[in-house]
């Protein structure tokens, strides 16, 4: 009998313990207030064009001209929680001509919202890759970067020693983007 008490105490102070415990108010209003602010990094753009790809049979191409579909704003959620954005291009030049790279932020109509112009210095024999200030797309600036829905590349080539199919050399852009979301 008296085990039999001995193994009613610890279930009886348990069960104590349990109607006896501290608790509080749950505030389920805090929802509310959250605020998230994702950052996500992706690759935005890149391509790698030999020196023999600005001949022609045997007649040089000094204009290059290329679009690409760009549908990241078709998402409503992303655009419409997208806050900032930065867009870094690196460029690697081992062809022995200047060249001058615009990329062009178009609309659905190819109309040009903005002009992004990259000069490129020749290849001297040293290691020629640049990378230039990044582009910063907030307020104004953001608002146009939205309705973009291709980007293109104008590549234009200075002039200099003649070039053919067999030039040596390659052209080389990388970039990518940094985008700020504020999700409330």
């Amino acid at each position: 009998m008296k085990a039999n008490i001995l193994n009613r105490i610890p279930k009886i102070l348990v069960f104590a313990f349990v109607f006896f415990s501290c608790s509080s108010d749950l505030d389920f209003d805090q929802v509310n207030d959250l605020k998230l602010k994702p950052v996500f990094v992706a690759n935005l753009a890149y391509f790698n064009v030999a020196a023999g790809q600005f001949s022609d049979a045997g007649t040089e191409q000094k204009i290059a001209f290329d679009t690409r579909d760009f549908d990241a704003f078709k998402d409503k959620f992303f655009r419409d929680n997208l806050v900032k954005a930065e867009f870094n291009f690196e460029v690697e030049n081992t062809i022995v001509r200047a060249f001058t790279l615009d990329v062009l932020l178009l609309n659905d109509s190819d109309q040009v919202l903005q002009t992004l112009r990259f000069t490129v210095p020749a290849y001297t024999g040293s290691s020629n890759v640049i990378k230039y200030p990044t582009e910063v797309f907030e307020s104004q600036r953001l608002a146009l970067l939205k309705q973009t829905t291709k980007i293109g590349f104008l590549v234009k080539m200075a002039s200099g020693p003649p070039i053919n199919e067999d030039s040596l050399g390659n052209l080389k852009l990388r970039s990518s983007a940094t985008v700020y979301m504020e999700i409330e």
